[in-house]
C-alpha cells in the first residue's frame, strides 16, 4: 500500500492545486487528462498505459464548453480517479472511461460547494475592507480560499485512490461478465461521442467524411493513432491553404467589383450634379 499511499497523496494535492486556479499559466495543462495520465504513468512506472488511459478520457471532453464559467463536468477529477484505477488495478481502459463520466459530474457538485463557500469569504473580505484591514482582505481572497479548497477536494481523491484499487479489484471478481462487457462497450463509445460533439460544435458538416476516413483507416488498415494524426494534420493543412487561396481570389474579385461599383456610383452622382447645375 506504500505506492498507493504515494499515488493517493500526489493525486489529492494535484486536484487541489489545479482546481484552485492558482494563476493563469499552467492550470489548464494541469487539468488535461492526457498530461495527468503521462505524469501518473511515470510515477507508477508505465507512462504508455497512463497516456493511453488519459488520452481516452480526454477525447470525451473535446467538445466541452463552460458557458459563463459553469463547467458541465470536471475532467481533472475524472482523470485523477480513473487513470490511477487503470494503473493500480486490472481495470480496462474502456471501463475506466465509463467510470470517469459520473466522477466528472461529482466534480461539478464539488465546484458548486466551493462557490458557496467563497461567497461567504467575499462578504468577509468586505468587512475587512470597511476596517481597512489589507492583510485580512488578502487572507479572505487567497489563503482562506485555498484552505477551504483543500478541505473539499483533497479527501475525495485521496480516499478514492488509496482504497479504490483494492475495492475495485474485489468488485471485478463479483460483477457479472455481461455487465462488465456492457460497461466496456459504453466506455468505447464515449470517445466517439466526444469527437461527434466537437464536429457538431465546429458546425462544418463537410468535415464528416474526414472523420469517417480516419475511423476506417484505423479499423481496416491498422494505422496507429499517431499515423492518423499525421495524415489528419496534412489534410488540415491542404484544406487550409487551398481554401485560403480560393478565398483570397474571391475576396480580390469582390474588392474589384466593389471598387467598380463605387466608381460607377461616383460618375452617376457627378452627372446628376452637372444636370442639376444646368437646370439651375
Amino acid at each position: 500500500m506504500g505506492n498507493a499511499l504515494v499515488m493517493a497523496t500526489i493525486t489529492g494535492l494535484w486536484y487541489w492545486f489545479a482546481a484552485s486556479l492558482a494563476g493563469y499559466t499552467l492550470f489548464s495543462t494541469l487539468k488535461s487528462p492526457t498530461f495527468i495520465g503521462f505524469v501518473l504513468g511515470l510515477i507508477w512506472g508505465d507512462p504508455i498505459l497512463g497516456i493511453t488511459a488519459g488520452g481516452s478520457i480526454e477525447v470525451i471532453y473535446l467538445g466541452l464548453v463552460a458557458p459563463g464559467g459553469n463547467i458541465p463536468s470536471d475532467k481533472a477529477l475524472a482523470a485523477l480517479i480513473a487513470v490511477p484505477l487503470v494503473l493500480m488495478s486490472n481495470m480496462s481502459i474502456d471501463m475506466a472511461v465509463s467510470i470517469a463520466v459520473p466522477v466528472g459530474i461529482v466534480g461539478v457538485f464539488v465546484n458548486n460547494i466551493r462557490r458557496y463557500g467563497n461567497a461567504f469569504l467575499v462578504h468577509k473580505a468586505d468587512q475587512y475592507a470597511e476596517d481597512v484591514n489589507i492583510k485580512g482582505i488578502w487572507k479572505a481572497a487567497t489563503l482562506y480560499s485555498f484552505i477551504f479548497g483543500f478541505i473539499i477536494r483533497f479527501p475525495i481523491v485521496f480516499i478514492a485512490n488509496y482504497y479504490g484499487a483494492g475495492v475495485i479489484n474485489s468488485a471485478l471478481t463479483v460483477i457479472p461478465q455481461w455487465l462488465l462487457h456492457g460497461m466496456e462497450v459504453m466506455g468505447g463509445l464515449l470517445p466517439a461521442l466526444g469527437f461527434a460533439t466537437t464536429i457538431y460544435m465546429i458546425g462544418k458538416k463537410q468535415y464528416m467524411p474526414l472523420f469517417i476516413i480516419g475511423f476506417f483507416m484505423v479499423k481496416y488498415f491498422g494505422i496507429t493513432n499517431i499515423g492518423v494524426a499525421i495524415f489528419g494534420l496534412c489534410a488540415a493543412l491542404v484544406i487550409m491553404y487551398m481554401g485560403g487561396i480560393g478565398e483570397g481570389n474571391q475576396n480580390a474579385s469582390n474588392a474589384d467589383n466593389s471598387q467598380g461599383s463605387s466608381s460607377h456610383a461616383t460618375r452617376i452622382s457627378n452627372e446628376d450634379a452637372i444636370k442639376a447645375m444646368l437646370k439651375g
